[in-house]
């Protein structure tokens, strides 16, 4: 179900300005390097029944950009997010299994973040949301929430990294708050992934959470989600974040590369979040309890892991793997943030023509929070009052 909208008056009501017909957008050409990145101008994408045409109003930054682009999700590549990049002959090579679901379908635009506002309706559709300001969902759940088949805006099919993206109606929710643009395109990806592997995993309050890479998009989420379902939670990251990640509600924080296992000790956590993986994954099941429950939606530190099966049976874990979210994450995110509970991580905004220089600074993971890139103004007059 879409979230309640806010009707405006009409005076602040807008339609799409007649006759205009391309736009500005990064075309990611195939697997590869950032010369795959080609900022250039497109046609303005053709409505069909039930979709809703948005002026892209900030965009953010995700790992998924980054990883779809160069394949990361293919079988054959087994580094972590950051060495893949380096990898110039991984960066040569088109891996027709390197996309979230088939084969990527490039060229395409990505970006799987959207903060825009309605300005245009397919025919028969409700005219009156036109100037909404509005969030997009991006995991698109088309056979039903009963069904976890799926797909992803800027993974799937083309997303934000233009400045005018068609959505399904069903998938965009406005938002009553007084966040600025940029700090609510750096919510959906990143917050709607934390809520979901919330959910799944069953926190629930007094309980145990440690985040891995707990000052990134994600695990900066995750640190105030599961602070507001009232868990304890610890946090890992580099040592320079310790304190930023204090400062967003972490009761305990530990330096990326210390020993997990030495700073907790043994059956000390109810639930590991962990996107990172990689060569600290043994150590994360090991502070499990017996019980405990380890949620994953990515593996950037790297997806081949050392799995030791006794201490998964003999301690009964549960092991959750998320990429679909579950109904309720999204409806639920919105009114979280128009109760203000929630606090916006905005860490820098790019151009969206700078789009190579985010990325670049993105995979350096020396910011805390979200980069978001912000499109280009049109050339003429972009949005028409319909009082003219």
């Amino acid at each position: 179900m879409v979230a309640e909208h806010i009707t405006l008056p009409k005076k602040d009501r807008f339609d799409l300005k007649d006759g205009k017909t391309t736009m500005k957008a990064v075309v990611t050409a195939g697997n590869g390097g950032y010369d795959k990145l080609e900022y250039r101008e497109v046609p303005i994408p053709t409505l069909a029944p039930g979709e809703v045409l948005l002026q892209v109003l900030a965009a953010g930054v995700n790992n998924t950009d980054i990883n779809t682009r160069i394949g990361w999700y293919s079988a054959t590549v087994t580094a972590a997010t950051e060495d893949a990049v380096d990898d110039e002959a991984n960066k040569a090579v088109a891996k027709t299994d390197g996309g979230w679901n088939e084969a990527t379908p490039f060229p395409f635009i990505q970006g799987a973040d959207c903060c825009g506002r309605i300005v245009k309706v397919a025919p028969g559709g409700d005219r009156t949301a036109i100037g909404r300001r509005v969030l997009v969902r991006p995991c698109i759940r088309r056979s039903g929430f009963e069904s976890l088949e799926h797909i992803w805006m800027g993974s799937d099919f083309d997303g934000a990294f233009a400045q005018f993206v068609k959505v399904p109606a069903s998938e965009v929710f406005a938002v009553d708050c007084d966040w600025s643009d940029a700090e609510l395109g750096s919510i959906p990806c990143a917050y709607g992934t934390a809520e979901n592997m919330l959910q799944r995993a069953k926190v629930r309050k007094g309980e145990h959470v440690l985040v891995a890479g707990a000052s990134g998009g994600v695990g900066s989420a995750v640190v105030q989600l599961a602070k507001r379902r009232g868990a304890t939670v610890t946090g890992i990251a580099g040592k320079a974040k310790l304190a930023q990640l204090q400062s967003i509600g972490a009761d305990r924080v530990i330096a990326r590369g210390e020993d997990i296992v030495a700073s907790l000790g043994e059956n000390s956590v109810d639930v590991v979040v962990d996107n990172v993986a990689g060569p600290a994954f043994g150590g994360m099941l090991k502070v499990l309890k017996r019980g405990g429950r380890y949620v994953s939606s990515g593996a950037i530190g790297g997806p081949v892991v050392t799995l030791d099966m006794r201490t998964f049976y003999l301690k009964d874990l549960t092991m959750i793997g998320c990429t679909a979210w579950d109904e309720p994450v999204f409806p639920n995110l919105v009114s979280y943030i128009e109760r203000g509970e929630l606090r916006p991580l905005l860490a820098k905004t790019f151009l969206l023509e700078q789009i190579a220089d985010a990325q670049r600074e993105f995979l350096e993971k020396k910011h805390f929070g979200k980069f978001v890139l912000i499109p280009p103004p049109a050339d003429k007059p972009v949005l028409l009052s319909l009082d003219r």
